[in-house]
């Protein structure tokens, strides 16, 4: 633990620009995390693609690239490191942008401003299986998920220790029931309802109904 208290996590910083290495690390250098840096001295997707990288618990990768190269960095990441959790950092990212990211595996989106105020806080976050994401663009790619064809497959997984109340639940949810009609449909009470909803939050390690319905899609979806 750190000064501040936070797990020593393992944690990479990636971006093309020495400055913003720099500015990470001064944000994270108290918060005792283990921190390793790289430049990326090339852009390109094949470089980028055979980069041979640190091994971390949790990547801090620097956006400002294009989509595309982002992307093969990310794919490398995982292809190398299934486990790994993933965080981009960028500058006003487009909505169609941050949906791409998040179907490509990333649990954590900040901009810079956003950054240096949060990123102590949303690595742990993430790195422990949650997920940081602005409210509106999360809430919005969930909607995107459940009105379309991939709300067919969302599905409780069993990775975790469920009640059969709790799966019930989380069936219903996944459904984009809200409580009411989940308590009329397992005849229990709103309250109870809610009773189920918290701890399905807490044993998912997830804030928001939101954030747990991303998770089991991004599980659905292989990533």
């Amino acid at each position: 633990m750190g000064k501040n208290g936070k797990h020593n996590l393992r944690v990479c910083l990636l971006s093309p620009h020495p400055m913003v290495l720099t500015e990470f690390h001064r944000l994270l250098e108290d918060c005792g995390f283990q921190i390793t840096s790289k430049q990326l001295d090339s852009m390109l997707a094949p470089d980028l693609r055979n980069l041979d990288l640190p091994r971390a618990s949790i990547y801090v990768v620097d956006a400002h690239a294009a989509r595309q190269a982002t992307g093969v960095l990310l794919g490398n990441i995982l292809d190398h490191n299934a486990t790994a959790k993933l965080l981009v950092v960028g500058e006003r990212l487009k909505e169609s942008d941050s949906y791409s990211l998040l179907r490509q595996g990333v649990k954590g989106i900040l901009t810079y401003a956003e950054a240096r105020e949060q990123l102590p806080r949303a690595l742990p976050q993430v790195a422990s299986g949650g997920i940081w994401v602005p409210r509106p663009v999360l809430s919005r790619f969930v909607d995107a998920i459940l009105s379309g064809r991939q709300a067919r497959r969302l599905t409780p997984d069993g990775s975790h220790d469920l009640s059969q109340r709790e799966q019930e639940v989380l069936t219903g949810l996944l459904e984009n029931m809200a409580n009411k009609e989940l308590a009329q449909k397992m005849r229990i009470s709103e309250r109870t309802v809610k009773f189920h909803v918290s701890n399905l939050l807490a044993k998912f390690g997830v804030r928001r109904r939101a954030d747990l319905i991303l998770l089991c899609y991004q599980r659905r979806a292989g990533v």
